[in-house]
């Protein structure tokens, strides 16, 4: 038996005087596995920026929606059908001992007139506890107050985008006046560049104005109901299920609902949203890997092509090895040999072509890119795999050659 560094050595040799066919049979096993890393690492990244994106509306947090309508056969979602009141709200903020903020959120799409600019934004009316569960800072200025909330003043604090669109970038718009709705409103404050929210908004491009001045002259509210949701922080990360518990128990009190009815209202917290966006994430990379490991499968069979036509190329070089001395084993480990490494070289080429074009598709687009080590390993394990399987046939039928056909093979 010749030993199986002298086999390897010959393999190497045959693969390097054919070069240009050992780049294009190789070719197959590159492109699929570039294209498994490349759609694994960019949907990891997605989904890590969803999850930091979603963790980053807020500590501890509970959102409350209204209940959903039912009239005539037709259903809305969730929020459709008004039933929080802001009595409830202020019995969320005084008697839930596992609560720490509550602010209701109300908003509408508008244009907001600065003295040479017009911006068409987001507007929402709420009070000062907002911030404090978004933990959103200010980076100028001061906030809106209690006393803006009692008084319904006309004071606003401004997001990023909106103050460098109606006011110029670097320009102070502490002091300067925005119209909405015909009705001026002083900046007080400008917050801290917040970023893209989870599900792709510009978190900065908005206007707060406290919740009461935003029901007397921006939108019109619904009485004693409370148009939007209801942002609740809880005590504690530990005490975000206590909190929910407390909520619905509350509300289904104050609403009077009795033992067997279904709730008015609906909850929610940021860690369902996180696993419900990443799920579906996570879906989706899967879904494109398994399309990307059918390239694999396509260049394994291109490896087993290529090596067949090899075999019917070197018929005699076979026979004048057997001739000589050389087994069966030792022809078939030699194409083995040979598939295998053509495999491992694709596969740690594919591997950084995979990463770089994630890279660059990340750059493009303004995603983030996550190589998984696991997932790399992974591929270059299947590519390996897929040169021994498609390797094993030509090498059993090189094997299996007859010495003396061989050699009389032109």
């Amino acid at each position: 038996m010749i030993p199986t560094t002298e086999t390897l050595r010959m393999a190497l040799r045959a693969l390097r005087r054919n070069t240009l066919r050992s780049i294009l049979t190789a070719l197959g096993i590159i492109i699929g596995v570039a294209a498994v890393v490349a759609m694994v690492s960019i949907g990891e990244g997605a989904k890590g920026r969803i999850r930091t994106q979603i963790e980053g509306a807020g500590t501890n947090v509970i959102l409350v929606f209204s209940g959903s309508s039912n009239s005539g056969g037709m259903r809305g979602g969730m929020g459709s059908q008004p039933t929080i009141t802001w009595d409830d709200v202020r019995a969320m903020q005084t008697e839930l001992p596992a609560v720490r903020a509550v602010a209701p959120l109300t908003r509408t799409m508008t244009q907001a007139i600065s003295e040479t600019q017009t911006w068409t934004t987001t507007v929402y009316g709420t009070t000062p506890d907002y911030f404090v569960i978004r933990n959103w800072d200010l980076a100028v200025g001061a906030g809106l107050s209690s006393s803006d909330v009692a008084g319904g003043t006309k004071n606003v604090v401004i997001g990023r985008t909106v103050a460098d669109k109606l006011f110029g970038v670097g320009v102070d718009p502490l002091g300067q006046v925005i119209r909405i709705r015909n009705a001026p409103y002083s900046v007080i404050g400008v917050l801290a560049k917040k970023g893209q929210g989870g599900m792709g908004d510009d978190q900065d491009d908005a206007i707060f104005v406290p919740v009461t001045a935003f029901q007397a002259r921006i939108q019109g509210g619904l009485g004693q109901y409370v148009r939007g949701p209801v942002y609740v922080s809880a005590m504690t990360s530990e005490a975000i299920e206590p909190a929910r518990a407390q909520i619905a128990s509350l509300l289904r009190e104050r609403h009077r609902l009795a033992a067997d009815a279904e709730d008015d209202f609906s909850t929610t917290t940021m860690a369902e949203m996180t696993g419900i966006f990443t799920s579906a994430m996570g879906t989706l990379t899967n879904l494109l890997a398994a399309i990307a490991l059918v390239s694999l499968v396509v260049g394994g069979i291109g490896v087993m092509n290529i090596m067949l036509v090899s075999v019917t190329e070197r018929t005699r070089e076979i026979g004048i090895r057997m001739a000589v001395g050389a087994q069966p084993g030792d022809i078939m480990r030699q194409f083995l040999i040979e598939s295998l490494t053509l495999a491992a070289i694709g596969g740690a080429i594919g591997v950084l072509l995979g990463l770089g074009i994630a890279n660059l598709v990340a750059a493009a687009f303004g995603w983030s890119m996550l190589a998984r080590t696991d997932i790399i390993l992974m591929a270059l394990g299947v590519s390996a795999g897929v040169g021994v399987v498609f390797g094993l046939y030509p090498a059993l039928k090189a094997s299996r050659l007859d010495p003396i056909a061989a050699l009389r093979y032109e």
